[in-house]
């Protein structure tokens, strides 16, 4: 094992299957200065500019070139920089890309990988901080990841080059930093398979991305209180795994689901959803859901915190769950 960060393990992703595979290649603004965030340095130097290729500001030529190239035999890996600007490119996206395969009766194919820069980080404002993962987990055709340690950005990221699905895969800013144990040798990662991050049986916490490390925070502060929080990680928001999360919403009879995004129409709506339908002669306490309100994110920081899911709203609501005059 090595210790990386997740910053890293994404470089190495792009590195090995690049080696890999002479059809996988990169384009975005700036790559061959090493990208915004640092995450191509020295790959234009290690593959040349046809393979890390510098692109013109603009999100739709970005991404309707690559739809094009995916379509013709290319596995490309397409840089978006922010979440937030990839709204420019959604159309060749969401109506090219995500539909081809079904429009062409599955003999046209788009292996593409959109990787999507998502979360608060920093003070930037309402324009650089969102987390839309429920917009692409509603499109038909569409793979959705969201890695939230060192590992499975390495492992996630190699298995969505080889899909042969359009992929949106998004990364959160926060967490570049962040480090972590890595297998030194190949690793990957399945796709839709969802991380038992930490085992409990008094309520299941549902969650990904930048929210992992606060549930996990508050899991370790629940057992000091004699309370059993398991943590799921699904790693994977669309295919998700409904077996890992039934299995243990099945044991604890509880489920809070947490995410950083809007909790308005947010995925956990979705996975909310599908256990009270499934499980509701199982539940001890109604299903909650935690996610930002619907308000644009602010610069100022004080302003931001208010947007924030934390560790304290995150406690205040197990607490609440497992109160039984409050539960039902």
């Amino acid at each position: 094992m090595a210790v990386i960060t997740y910053l890293e393990a994404g470089r190495r992703a792009v590195i090995e299957e690049m080696q890999r595979d002479p059809s996988v290649w990169a384009l975005g603004e700036d790559l061959g200065r090493g990208g915004v965030f640092g995450q191509y340095k020295g790959l234009q130097e290690m593959f040349g500019a046809d393979r890390i290729a510098d692109t013109p500001i603009s999100e739709a030529c970005i991404m309707g070139a690559s739809v094009g190239a995916a379509m013709t035999g290319t596995r490309p890996i397409v840089e978006m920089r922010f979440s937030d600007f990839a709204l420019c490119a959604v159309d060749e996206l969401v109506n090219q890309a995500a539909k081809a395969r079904f429009m062409f009766g599955g003999q046209m194919r788009v292996p593409l990988v959109v990787r999507e820069p998502v979360g608060m980080w920093r003070s930037s404002a309402a324009q650089h901080s969102q987390s839309l993962e429920s917009w692409y987990t509603h499109i038909p055709g569409l793979v959705v990841v969201a890695p939230a340690t060192p590992a499975d950005n390495l492992g996630l990221l190699k298995s969505a080059i080889r899909s042969d699905d359009p992929v949106v895969y998004m990364e959160h800013k926060n967490l570049w930093p962040l480090e972590g144990e890595v297998p030194e040798q190949e690793h990957l990662v399945p796709l839709g398979k969802a991380d038992v991050a930490h085992e409990g049986g008094d309520l299941t916490i549902v969650t990904w991305s930048g929210m992992r490390q606060a549930c996990l925070r508050v899991a370790e502060q629940m057992a000091s209180k004699g309370i059993g929080v398991e943590v799921i990680d699904l790693r994977t928001l669309w295919p998700w795994d409904r077996d890992a999360v039934f299995a243990s919403v099945e044991k604890t009879g509880r489920l809070l689901v947490v995410h950083e995004a809007v909790a308005v129409s947010g995925f956990g709506a979705e996975i909310a959803a599908s256990v009270a339908e499934a499980l509701h002669h199982r539940l001890k306490a109604p299903v909650r859901r935690l996610g930002a309100p619907r308000i644009p994110i602010a610069y100022a920081p004080p302003m931001e915190e208010q947007a924030r899911v934390s560790d304290d709203s995150i406690a205040a609501a197990v607490g609440g769950m497992m109160e039984p005059a409050k539960a039902m």
